[in-house]
């Protein structure tokens, strides 16, 4: 049960974040002088920040998990550092998964979510991006 509240905390948390980010990227962008397109480029770093943001709260996670007893482990190319559990979130939040480091345990199922969760943020920033491209095309 406690590994179910800890990945649904972190779920909540990363998805408010997208969800702020992407808010706030709605009221700025129109509000940019210049071309469309460096709003859209100005979206685009945006939409990276947040995912950066995100991924890095599902290593703190790993990091937790990891150096405490009961919630599993990670193993392979880890040597149980923070930065690791950057690295092994990235591949995993990207579904990249190069298979170098292996998670033990609990700590698998914070990895299922972590895939799903980064799918349904880069499909939702994608999704954010085209309608704001659309906004200032012209249809010929």
């Amino acid at each position: 049960m406690q590994v179910f509240v800890v990945n649904s905390i972190v779920v909540l948390i990363v998805v408010m974040i997208h969800y702020e980010i992407l808010f706030r990227l709605t009221r700025l962008l129109p509000r940019l002088h210049g071309p469309h397109r460096y709003r859209i480029v100005a979206g685009v770093f945006g939409a990276l920040a947040a995912h950066a943001l995100e991924i890095w709260v599902f290593a703190v996670a790993y990091h937790f998990m990891h150096h405490a007893d009961g919630w599993g482990r990670l193993s392979g190319n880890f040597d149980g550092s923070l930065m690791d559990c950057g690295y092994f979130s990235f591949t995993v939040f990207t579904t990249l998964g190069f298979g170098d480091i292996e998670p033990l345990g609990e700590l698998r199922y914070l990895t299922g979510i972590e895939s799903l969760t980064g799918l349904v943020m880069i499909t939702w920033s994608a999704s954010f991006l085209f309608v704001e491209m659309q906004r200032h095309w012209n249809p010929r």
